[in-house]
């Protein structure tokens, strides 16, 4: 059945997936009224126990099917490697409960639209955890960007790039993992150009591979057919600044390093002086999308309006299609719930 609870109760959380990312992740639900996270679940019962106990939850789950199980649970954070996605969500969903979904999304286009797909035939909650979209730094160069600050936009720039020694056993590198830029650190740059200027016409991409078979970097460049575009780099081989640049007919936007996280945007308008804007996030960041997210479910929503499921369609489509030109072939993982 569908997520439904009164408007006036709290939204309890479970995490699935009790990694790096989730360790980060709560800290910041003390920042969410409201929202309160009441278990785990990982394939190790040891693990489970051991982050339950670090971030004081009331229970631990030693398999994802006992979380999907669990009653006393709302919605799931899924945190797992990215070919696990497909199935925790699908399995999530039919066990009605709502989640968020770690970037990227799922490892393949296919696997994106079936979830999607479940999720709204079932009218279940379901959003992607692109935390950028919902910093208070963002959130202004938005609304610069809906008011014409910068005229007409025309194209976008954006770069996310970190040196990594080569390490087969790592996830990073892992194909059977989802490994390789463009799903760990390309889906950023991807997921800010779609959000300024939609879903492109035409995908080029260039890059080279990892031995294990993952790309090592990618370019792409988003072309669309009123002649705008947006050039966008990731790597795992070497670092970058990690700026974005939005500009317009009658001027620029800088999102400053980090831009995927970012403090501090600056505005360029033609003939005018630049305007540093600082709009610091909440605890670490993360707490702004598990705000929409509880606030979503206490308003009976079953998508996010900023970060809806269309555009992680759009996203993951520029994602497969790039993948497809390096020669990467992503797969799901069926496996994850036996």
């Amino acid at each position: 059945m569908p997520y439904r609870r009164a408007v006036s109760e709290e939204i309890r959380w479970g995490v699935i997936g009790p990694g790096r990312i989730a360790e980060n992740v709560m800290a910041d639900f003390a920042h969410v009224p409201g929202a309160r996270p009441v278990a785990v679940a990982s394939r190790s019962a040891d693990r489970a126990a051991a982050f339950a106990r670090r971030h004081g939850l009331e229970r631990a789950h030693g398999s994802y099917a006992e979380i999907l199980a669990d009653p006393d649970v709302d919605v799931l954070y899924v945190a797992t490697p990215h070919p696990q996605h497909h199935a925790v969500a699908l399995a999530g969903i039919d066990a009605g409960k709502a989640l968020l979904v770690e970037k990227a999304f799922t490892a393949t286009t296919e696997g994106a639209r079936e979830v999607v797909e479940r999720a709204r035939d079932r009218g279940v909650f379901v959003m992607e955890a692109m935390w950028t979209r919902f910093q208070p730094a963002v959130v202004r160069l938005r609304e610069l960007v809906a008011d014409g600050a910068i005229g007409e936009v025309r194209s976008v720039q954006a770069d996310l790039g970190v040196a990594r020694d080569y390490d087969p056993a790592d996830r990073l590198f892992a194909h059977e993992l989802g490994g390789g830029a463009l799903l760990d650190v390309g889906v950023y740059v991807v997921s800010f150009a779609q959000m300024v200027l939609g879903a492109p016409d035409t995908v080029t991409a260039t890059g080279s591979l990892f031995p294990t078979g993952v790309d090592a970097e990618a370019a792409l460049l988003l072309g669309y057919a009123d002649g705008r575009s947006a050039t966008l780099t990731s790597s795992l081989r070497y670092p970058t600044p990690g700026q974005a640049r939005v500009f317009g007919t009658a001027g620029w936007i800088d999102v400053l390093p980090r831009f995927h996280h970012p403090r501090t945007i600056v505005l360029h308008r033609a003939g005018a002086d630049p305007e540093e804007i600082t709009l610091p996030p909440l605890g670490t960041g993360y707490s702004h999308e598990l705000a929409e997210v509880t606030e979503c479910l206490r308003a009976g929503r079953t998508e996010s309006a900023v970060m809806p499921l269309a555009d992680t369609l759009a996203v993951q489509s520029v994602l497969g299609r790039a993948a497809d030109q390096l020669g990467v072939r992503f797969r799901e993982d069926p496996h994850v719930l036996d």
